[in-house]
């Protein structure tokens, strides 16, 4: 089967969260005999950040954002399976449109959710955004996470279908390395800095530096250079995908703070926990629901409703102690939260199609 992807990026991770989860996806699609080709425009400098080193499960296409879009088209309507994932970052709303246009009895259009809330924020504050009249012509809906709220949602407003397929991790880039002294740590934060992130970034990981002034606070991600930091918060800047392992090491624990419409819908883990989980680190988390769908709070992930919490966590756990929330986190994750498993749900909902298709084909 061949696929066509309008997506951020797949070849770099500078101000885009979905590459690491492009990246295992695709992968193991191509695994499993799909050929990939990934159409992603050159926006924000990430041509010139890129991090994926070599790509070889999918051709990779960099367009030119509008002007390429008639072009992009054309060749993605020679594929079996176009997917427009939301949050390209140009000519979305075009894309939302237009990729419909590829349809036909043989060529089936999804849409791919990487960050559902804020897609149906969108469409509920606004009745007419024309892509609420667009759910129910795709053949397929698939998401990022969210769980049944989100399934009910898209289903509610007409969507066919609504298959959550969640984060992972690949045990080929996400497992255990040696740690890196310059980047010891008690506590390490990866994220770059997003407007309905930062209020919770300020809550739950600059207020615990302020309680805890005699521990070491390390903060990764673009956006954070102008704001104001505790003395003990060290900023490193954008952190590359291949250097997540040796971060996810070097800290005593890692943090995970989800932005704040994911936190409030739930079932939505995103790559850093994965990460960190294929890195045997020992992760604190906010709150929020469906946690325990993916680990077991407090003997394979420690969750923390406040600044007040996590200091505590950071005091009371040796390091033997975080070793084993660690170990024990690597090992469900990879018995349960690969990509590969993740891929082979998102096979089984086109397979299944495809047979439904030529039942129906065959008594007409």
């Amino acid at each position: 089967m061949k696929i066509f992807v309008f997506g951020s990026s797949v070849t770099s991770s500078y101000w885009n969260g979905a590459a690491t989860y492009y990246r295992g996806i695709y992968k193991y699609l191509q695994k499993l005999g799909y050929r990939v080709t990934f159409a992603e425009p050159d926006i924000y400098r990430r041509q010139q950040n890129r991090d994926a080193g070599e790509i070889d499960y999918a051709e990779v296409i960099v367009y030119q954002a509008t002007r390429d879009i008639d072009r992009m088209l054309a060749l993605a309507s020679d594929s079996d399976l176009v997917v427009k994932h939301s949050g390209v970052g140009a000519d979305d709303e075009l894309l939302e449109a237009r990729v419909l246009e590829c349809q036909t009895e043989r060529t089936r259009v999804a849409f791919w959710d990487v960050d559902a809330p804020a897609t149906l924020a969108r469409v509920e504050e606004n009745a007419g955004d024309p892509f609420r009249e667009l759910i129910s012509r795709y053949d397929f809906v698939f998401t990022y996470g969210g769980g049944t709220p989100i399934v009910e949602h898209y289903l509610r407003l007409g969507a066919q279908n609504c298959h959550p397929i969640y984060n992972g991790l690949d045990p080929e880039h996400h497992h255990p390395v040696a740690g890196d002294p310059k980047l010891a740590c008690d506590l390490a934060f990866v994220g770059h800095r997003l407007p309905d992130r930062e209020k919770r970034v300020e809550e739950f990981f600059l207020r615990a530096a302020e309680l805890a002034p005699e521990m070491k606070f390390m903060l990764g991600g673009e956006g954070w250079g102008g704001k104001n930091l505790p003395d003990n918060v060290r900023w490193i800047g954008h952190v590359a995908t291949h250097l997540h392992n040796v971060v996810n090491v070097s800290a005593r624990m890692v943090l995970n703070i989800n932005r704040e419409s994911m936190a409030r819908v739930g079932f939505s883990p995103p790559t850093r926990v994965f990460e960190a989980a294929g890195a045997g680190a020992c992760m604190i988390t906010d709150k929020w629901p469906g946690i325990e769908q993916f680990f077991e709070p407090g003997r394979e992930i420690l969750i923390a409703s406040s600044a007040e919490e996590i200091v505590g966590h950071l005091q009371r756990l040796s390091a033997e102690e975080c070793r084993s929330v660690g170990e024990a986190m690597r090992s469900r994750a990879c018995r349960e939260h690969t990509y590969e498993l993740r891929v082979r749900e998102v096979h089984r909902v086109l397979q299944a199609a495809s047979a439904q298709s030529t039942v129906v084909g065959l008594t007409a």
